[in-house]
């Protein structure tokens, strides 16, 4: 296959590519490109012939109104030569994406940590640091995307009870597969690539310090990305990967991302799918607004009172399901604000422009 074709390309992103490229007025020869590594507004593309290094258009980046909707690592893009950097004119529809809450209150559209991807590995150890909470986070936002979610047990070599955490793991992933590993010791890592595919995408994700890079590494066959060691008090790592990279392998792609400590959704999509045990309770509630606090026939709080469901796993739902309707609320306003504020530029210019052609007495 073609290098183009090795790092995802078909006949679904050719159709979409020539499309795009048939409404554009310039002469120049435009071709399609996929981004590998995206920092700081700066991008490195992938392309049929080399890697090239590229940057947005001014017409992109004007009719950009949500952070989510500049280039990401895994997009696939349309790309236009200009000397040694390339400019990037469009991207093409995504088929899926993992998206994250921005941090902070300026832009609720979320931030695309990985674009078009297959897979999600997401990796937690099984030393002091695992958090099911946490995890059940990871996994809301890994369903999402619209990938197919796994998780990674890490560190297998230093779990005091690897059996205990996978089935503690087990009880709150059903239906997604679980993989043990220990990277340093190359145990469990047969079932990892058996996971990967050719031209497919697995992106990573797990918190700081749960061996996300040295996982990458062993793929790899080679220490390509830094790892660093976990404080003995707590065993929280520090982050050593700092941007986000997609990587071929022998057999199909991957993509690092820093390590998040803190995760929220961008909407309630995945939230079913990663707690499809309560999605099914709730479908025997006696209304079908039960909020499962104190509502009469309420099945939910009946598992709960007959130890089949945990309160603390309630609770997590309830926390993450009122965060992804408050991000709903929040998108929808602000899109409306951005949507008035791109027209009142463009109104702007439009007004400046007629001023300087016929003057101000027209």
């Amino acid at each position: 296959m073609s290098d183009l074709e090795a790092f995802g390309w078909d006949d679904g992103h050719a159709a979409a590519f020539a499309g795009l490229v048939s409404n554009g007025s310039s002469g120049a020869r435009r071709e399609p490109g996929r981004v590998v590594v995206e920092e700081r507004g700066q991008y490195l593309v992938r392309t049929a012939l080399d890697e090239s290094p590229a940057e947005i258009s001014g017409r992109f980046r004007f009719g950009v109104t949500e952070t989510a909707d500049f280039p990401a690592v895994g997009d696939w893009v349309v790309l236009e030569r200009a000397g040694r950097t390339a400019v990037i004119h469009a991207t093409l529809p995504r088929r899926t994406a993992l998206v994250r809450r921005t941090p902070g209150d300026r832009d609720s559209s979320g931030q695309v940590l990985a674009a078009n991807i297959d897979l999600v590995f997401v990796v937690t150890s099984m030393d002091g640091d695992l958090n099911l909470r946490r995890l059940e986070r990871f996994l809301a936002v890994a369903w999402e995307s619209g990938a197919q979610p796994i998780v990674v047990l890490s560190k297998e070599d230093v779990a005091a009870d690897p059996r205990g955490a996978q089935l503690a793991v087990d009880a709150i992933a059903q239906g997604v597969p679980i993989l043990s590993v220990s990277a340093l010791r190359g145990s469990g890592m047969d079932a990892i690539r058996e996971r990967l595919l050719d031209r497919q995408t697995v992106a990573v994700v797990g918190s700081s310090g749960v061996g996300k890079s040295t996982l990458i590494n062993v793929l790899l066959g080679e220490a390509l990305l830094d790892t660093g060691g976990v404080r003995e008090d707590d065993s929280r790592g520090r982050h050593t990967t700092t941007r986000r990279h997609l990587l071929r392998l022998s057999r199909g792609l991957i993509i690092d991302t820093p390590g998040m400590r803190e995760l929220g959704l961008a909407d309630e999509g995945g939230l079913d799918r990663a707690f499809d045990d309560i999605a099914a309770l709730a479908a025997d509630c006696r209304f079908t607004d039960c909020a499962h606090r104190s509502e009469p026939g309420c099945a939910v709080r009946l598992a709960i009172d007959h130890g089949a469901l945990t309160e603390e796993r309630l609770e997590a739902h309830q926390k993450l399901e009122q965060e992804g309707a408050h991000q709903a609320r929040r998108h929808d306003a602000l899109a409306r604000i951005a949507e008035r504020k791109k027209w009142k530029q463009i109104g702007a210019a439009t007004s400046r422009h007629m001023r300087e052609k016929y003057g101000d007495d027209r």
